[in-house]
């Protein structure tokens, strides 16, 4: 997470799941965006509804860890095609032990009415 922009953190938790982060901040500050689930549109049939299935569906583990997600082989990119959709922001899920006020704030991100989100 204090790695630089642009790369792949991942971690294991409850010592059986892998969890991926993309570094989005400066290097050396702790700042990294969770992928917590997406939406498959092709060649994934697992669930992808959470941190843990996500990653277990498209075999991300720790030996992407520091991963560049400009690559060639492992990436995020921007749709073939845009929709119209709606943001919604929520505050995130698991965090109780951050105190009040972190845990209540609207750092949770997902498309409005998505199927795939987890935990809502």
């Amino acid at each position: 997470m204090f790695g630089p922009p642009g790369h792949a953190y991942v971690y294991l938790i409850y010592g059986m799941y892998n969890c991926l982060n993309a570094v989005t901040g400066p290097e050396g500050q702790p700042t990294a965006v969770l992928f917590r689930a997406l939406e498959p549109v092709l060649n994934l049939e697992e669930k992808t509804s959470g941190p843990g299935l996500l990653c277990r569906a498209m075999e991300i583990d720790r030996s992407l860890y520091g991963h560049d997600l400009l690559s060639d082989d492992f990436f995020i990119s921007e749709p073939a095609e845009s929709e119209e959709f709606e943001i919604v922001a929520r505050p995130r899920v698991g965090v109780d032990y951050a105190g009040e006020d972190w845990a209540s704030r609207l750092l949770r991100f997902y498309i409005k009415g998505n199927r795939h989100v987890s935990k809502k």
